[in-house]
């Protein structure tokens, strides 16, 4: 038996590749294209198959490490002819073949290229795409006569689980495009000609290499790419002038990380300038794209005005007036522009009972007199909010986009909205499971006075994990509520009405308080959604939950 490495092959591109997927463990045996791992880029998943069959002797990552072609992955046992004759190709230094068999040997292997190769005409096929069968060319990023580089994308495929760059592995110019778009193609089909940059002493560098054993091939090659890369760097092309992508363009050429980063920002694609290749949009014009409108927004203007149609005249059709929109409406008309743009939103709808809560309220006004406070039912539903965040925590977090994670709370803090004079605002009640429902009430009696008199510090109104917006006073049956980023739910309430509701064997009149629970869904599910407001309804049905 003898110990052989599998490693990490082409996987089209220069940057490193993460581990997010082990599928072995030391002592398995695998047989010859049995995955072994999982790497990711960028562009896709891939699996990595063995390149010869045996036990797993030692594996050399783990998941999370970052690795590039090239760097070992395992080290497997072989037993058989494929462990014969690796020993034989390592060893090839140390054990010096016949001069006829060298001879013989050189002359065969210089003689293998095909005359497209000898002429400096590379084909170009497709890669290992992670077993995959009939991928769909989506999108081809050059035409016969274009000058590339080498790692300049070629096309686009996209599978049932991913889109991918096919990268150019060489320098030089598109001869012949054997697809088009719609195309179905599977590993190891040809997709494109290039007639590459190769001078003819790096020609006769290779054959010398050839002939020269397993060390000096390496070497050899490695000598190779070095000059490879020095004749790239001189071939390049001048920088190309950004290409402005009009709105209403049909085809935006990008790839499929920033595709993504581009949903996860909320940004359309066609309203970014590229400055790539043929009009190819990349990260850094879209981190451009992305500071031009902050910068806007930072200089006064509320996100989405800029792309409004222009008002028409009104002074055309009668008398009017125009009034300056001061700070608290500029700031309110931004964040909820900018959380209706950057929040998937879905609003669940319920009706909670509130018969035996509202029996209970009525009956301890006179308590409620002498405390000098005035017991509404909207500290029975922070009461309520905070146990729903308790009993379903995925609520009780904010989404770190920038850092790829989710940040989960320990603490019940709840906002309300309370609408003024001069624009609606959202002081908090902090660390609600904590207090009883007099101290609540006391709290929110005082912060409602503070708001009316525009006395709220800033930290009457920070720290808030969820918010309540009640317009059960004014009227309505429902609505959806835009969630209060950075937080990730809302909840409206809507004006409780004496329904019929069927018990047993009869009607009776129930009072039903309707809610509207709108979600953040990146971070919630609908059947979570429906869970926390049957939570919700639980409690304000039976209050004595809330009490203990």
């Amino acid at each position: 038996m003898s110990d052989n490495d599998i490693l990490v092959p082409d996987v089209g591109t220069d940057s490193e590749v993460e581990v997010i997927e082990i599928l072995v463990a030391e002592g398995d045996s695998i047989a010859i294209d049995d995955p072994v791992v999982v790497l990711e880029s960028d562009k896709a998943s891939i699996e990595v198959p063995a390149n010869f069959a045996g036990k797993v002797a030692r594996l050399s990552v783990k998941v999370g490490d970052k690795v590039k072609q090239g760097d070992p992955l395992l080290e497997l046992s072989v037993v058989g002819e494929e462990a014969s004759s690796q020993p034989k190709e390592k060893s090839a230094e140390s054990q010096p073949k016949h001069p006829e068999e060298t001879d013989h040997s050189a002359s065969a292997d210089t003689s293998k290229p095909s005359g497209t190769e000898s002429e400096g005409i590379k084909e170009v096929r497709v890669p290992d795409v992670g077993g995959a069968e009939a991928v769909e060319v989506i999108e081809i990023s050059v035409a016969s006569g274009d000058q590339i580089v080498k790692d300049e994308a070629l096309l686009v495929l996209e599978s049932d689980k991913a889109s991918m760059d096919i990268p150019s592995p060489y320098t030089g110019v598109v001869s012949d495009l054997k697809v088009k778009v719609g195309d179905k193609l599977s590993e190891g089909d040809l997709i494109a000609l290039i007639q590459s940059e190769k001078s003819d002493s790096d020609v006769k560098d290779a054959g010398s290499d050839v002939s020269s054993g397993a060390s000096s091939a390496k070497k050899g090659a490695s000598a190779q790419a070095e000059r490879v890369n020095q004749a790239e760097a001189k071939a390049s092309p001048q920088p190309h002038q950004p290409v402005p992508i009009k709105s209403g363009q049909d085809s935006v050429h990008a790839g499929p990380a920033v595709r993504k980063l581009a949903r996860e920002l909320g940004v359309e694609l066609d309203r970014v300038s590229a400055t790539g290749p043929k009009g190819r949009i990349q990260k850094d014009d879209l981190n451009a794209y992305i500071k031009t409108q902050v910068q806007a927004a930072q200089s006064g203007q509320v996100a989405g005005v800029v792309n409004s149609p222009e008002l028409p005249d009104f002074t055309k059709f009668g008398e009017i007036e125009t009034r300056k929109m001061d700070k608290l409406q500029v700031l309110t008309a931004r964040n909820m522009q900018s959380s209706w743009s950057n929040v998937p939103h879905v609003t669940q709808f319920d009706e909670a009972d509130i018969s035996e809560l509202e029996q209970f309220r009525k009956s301890k006004k006179s308590d409620a007199e002498q405390k000098g406070l005035k017991l509404t039912p909207l500290p029975f539903l922070i009461k309520a909010s905070a146990h729903a965040l308790r009993d379903l925590p995925q609520f009780n977090v904010s989404i770190d986009l920038a850092n790829q994670q989710i940040v989960q709370k320990h603490y019940y803090h709840i906002g309300v909205a309370v609408d003024t004079n001069y624009g609606l605002v959202v002081p908090v009640i902090k660390d609600v499971l904590s207090k009883d429902l007099w101290e609540i009430s006391a709290e929110l009696g005082d912060l409602a006075e503070k708001a009316k008199a525009r006395k709220l510090s800033p930290a009457d109104m920070q720290g808030a994990c969820f918010t309540i917006s009640s317009l059960g006073g004014i009227g309505g049956t429902a609505f959806t509520p835009i969630v209060n980023q950075p937080e990730v739910a809302i909840l409206g309430v809507s004006k409780a009405q004496m329904k019929p509701v069927y018990f047993g064997e009869k009607f009776a009149p129930r009072l039903m308080l309707p809610l509207s629970l709108s979600y953040d869904h990146r971070a919630v599910n609908g059947a979570d959604a429906a869970r926390f407001t049957t939570q919700i309804a639980k409690y304000l049905s039976d209050i004595r939950e809330l009490l203990f």
